[in-house]
Formats: structure tokens, sequence, C-alpha cells
């Protein structure tokens, strides 16, 4: 995507550019296999996290139910709390490398149920915000709703703000709601980060290539679209710039690229296109 994300997947170190021009933001892409070991997803993200440090980036992220995952359902047995081994050690491993980490996990729920969250955790290892996947996947003859509890909609945005870009969290079937996108872009969000276990099926790559792109051109926003790899999920990971266009999309097996965001792209791409200014509706959960 030259001039606006600068994608390259083995960056040197990040330039500041001109004196007053808005620095990049590194992102560490872990497009990971997940199983339904717990202690075996741990030292992959532990691994991902070394790649992210040894590239000295500033955020890395990790896909939909990146602490447990079982393609026929997550439920209430792959639920660990907030102080549970998997979110402690990404805090762990965020404060010793400094690089902040956005990651799917699922929370225990009421009702023997659990909640399908992503866990945002700052550079110095403190958890900066938890979003619980507001639309469940209830669809193409899945349904979520059996096993897992909706996050309330009108739960304030999750947004994590590192250099010069805000960065929104969405999780894989909210893609599908474009009024949730624009909520959290009212928030502030200059990336939309959107985890995910997106399964594989006829038209689902398709679908989850357009409506990544229809986010980040109806949204002026960078939109990364982080999959998980595996048998029955669609990997396919996605990087997208403010005007559409795909600065880096990945194949379906497990892979680990490093990308520079550029703020300069966001702000010349919404004075070009106002369509944010422009509108005459707003968005009211329900």
């Amino acid at each position: 995507m030259p001039g606006e994300t600068g994608a390259t997947s083995d960056p040197g170190p990040t330039s500041d550019g001109p004196a007053g021009a808005p620095a990049k933001v590194r992102v560490t892409v872990a497009q990971l296999t997940v199983s339904d070991d717990p202690a075996a997803n741990r030292a992959t993200a532990e691994g991902a996290f070394r790649e992210a440090a040894r590239l000295r980036a500033d955020l890395l992220v990790l896909p939909e139910y990146a602490s447990a995952y079982d393609p026929r359902g997550v439920g209430a047995e792959h639920a660990e709390p907030l102080d549970g081994p998997y979110v402690s050690m990404l805090r762990r491993r965020a404060a010793e490398t400094g690089v902040a980490v956005i990651a799917g996990t699922a929370l225990p729920a009421g009702k023997g149920r659990a909640a399908n969250a992503l866990v945002v955790v700052d550079g110095g290892g403190s958890l900066a915000g938890v979003y619980r996947k507001v639309h469940l996947y209830d669809a193409f003859g899945t349904r979520e709703s059996d096993r897992l509890e909706p996050g309330p909609a009108d739960a304030e945005p999750v947004v994590l703000r590192l250099g010069d870009l805000t960065f929104g969290v969405l999780t894989c079937y909210d893609l599908r709601f474009p009024e949730s996108a624009r909520r959290v872009v009212d928030a502030g969000a200059d990336v939309l980060v959107y985890p995910a276990a997106w399964m594989a099926g006829p038209l689902k790559a398709d679908h989850w290539h357009t409506l990544l792109r229809a986010r980040a051109i109806e949204n002026t926003a960078i939109v990364l679209g982080v999959g998980m790899a595996g048998k029955s999920v669609t990997g396919r990971s996605l990087l997208v710039g403010p005007d559409g266009v795909v600065g880096l999309e990945l194949e379906d097996g497990p892979e680990i690229r490093t990308v520079d965001l550029d703020p300069g792209g966001v702000v010349t791409a919404r004075r070009t296109n106002p369509s944010l200014d422009n509108r005459r509706y707003t968005v009211v959960p329900r």
C-alpha cells in the first residue's frame, strides 16, 4: 500500500520521516493455528511475541479464540478468567517486550456459557480494555449463541492509542455489521482491527476480503483482519488502506508478518474523501 501503510514483511528500524511528520506504527500480524490445548496455544503466542519484539513492533495482533479453539464450538469449557494463565501470559510478555497486544480469548459468563472476548494489553503490561463480541455467529449453519453470551451493544468502544494512530477492536462476525465499525470510528479509531476465526466454505474467503475492503473505504480507515489458520477456517489475513487498496494478504496457512502503518495516509484520505463529515446519520445501539 505505497504511501499509506508502507507494508513490508520484514521492515527495518521505524523512521519518523521528515520533521513533524507522524511516526509509523509497527504491527505484527500473527495468523496462528490454534488448538484446544491451552498450554500449546500459550507457547505459540509467546513465539509470536518473540518475533514481534525482534522486529521492534509496537503491537502484536493474534486471532479470535487464540487461547483455545475447537471447530465444533467454543464454550464454557474453553473459558479462562482475566487473571487466568492466558491473559496473565500476555500481560507478562507485553511488559517484558514493550509490545502491546490484541488477542482473542473466551471468558466465563453466566448460565454455563462463555463470552467471546478480545483483550487489549498496552506495552507496559496493563489491561487496557476488554471487548465482548456483540454479534454472535448464528449463521451459515452455526449457532454461537448456544454456547456464548453476547456482549452489550451499548458498551463503550474499546480503543488503544499507539503513536499517532488509534486502534479500535471488533471480532469476526461483527465485520458483517457496518454500523459497529462506524461506532468505533466515532470513538476515534483510525485503524479497525478484526481478529477472526472466519469459517471456511463457499464464498466465505470472498466475503471476508470484500467486507474488510468495504469497512476501510466507507470509514476512510486502515483495516486489519487477522485470521486463524487451520483446517476449518479461512486464514487470509488482510491489511487494507483507507482508500481500499490491499497492502498485505496472507494465504491460509500459519504465518507471521510485520508491517508499518502510516498515520499520514489516513489524514490524506480523510481530507480527500471527507465522507465521515458529509454523512447525515448517526449510529445508535439497540
